[in-house]
């Protein structure tokens, strides 16, 4: 079991990270990471700019909304953070981003397709559009685990951004990393002419290696 320090810092240095990689612009976007033993979520700070974030600024929480341990308020969408782990044992953290070629997917309402194979073994396939959820609400956790119910690890929120999960923050971060990437591309794709979606049959095939059938 990790201790809140322990935890505030992996937080920290993966938030840096994500805003290094242009996945966030100023306050936008938020991590998390959730410890089942001790039944805490430590998550980035309400309104805090990243370029002047601390590991002490991290706050820590229960689920329920109750604060544990910080000295300021838990990032307005802790909501989608706890409706995430308490609908996926396997979630021990959760990044959301908002990634401009994603995000302009989930602008547009158009599901990624699976048009890399990289997308497999990553994301568990394509990319799915979440309804809209008023920010902060319930709503947006609710709706984003109906999108990802299906073994999807990642979705995109209506008008609002990106949101993934792992079992720790390296993996829901790649994760992140990836719906971005496969946005990009299939962007760019559709400026050049029709995509072509991988066949399920192929998919199928991946699947199939990842499980070492």
């Amino acid at each position: 079991m990790k201790t809140i320090e322990e935890m505030r810092k992996e937080v920290f240095d993966w938030t840096k990270q994500s805003y290094k990689e242009q996945l966030m612009a100023g306050t936008s976007g938020n991590l998390s990471m959730y410890d089942p033993e001790s039944k805490i979520m430590v998550i980035t700070p309400t309104s805090i700019p990243y370029e002047i974030i601390l590991p002490e600024d991290m706050v820590a929480m229960r689920v329920d909304g109750t604060v544990i341990d910080g000295h300021y308020a838990p990032s307005s969408e802790w909501r989608l953070h706890a409706e995430i782990y308490k609908a996926f044992p396997d979630a021990g953290a959760v990044v959301h981003t908002h990634s401009p070629y994603a995000t302009a997917f989930a602008v547009t309402h158009e599901p990624i397709p699976v048009i890399l194979i990289e997308m497999v073994p990553f994301l568990g396939g394509d990319v799915p559009v979440a309804e809209f959820g008023v920010p902060g609400t319930d709503a947006v956790g609710l709706n984003s685990v109906e999108a990802m119910k299906n073994g999807r690890w990642a979705c995109l929120m209506a008008n609002h951004g990106v949101v993934a999960f792992g079992k720790d923050l390296k993996e829901a971060h790649i994760r992140a990393v990836y719906v971005e990437d496969a946005a990009k591309i299939c962007y760019y794709a559709k400026t050049m002419g029709q995509i072509h979606v991988m066949r399920d049959e192929d998919i199928q095939a991946m699947f199939d290696v990842i499980n070492g059938k």
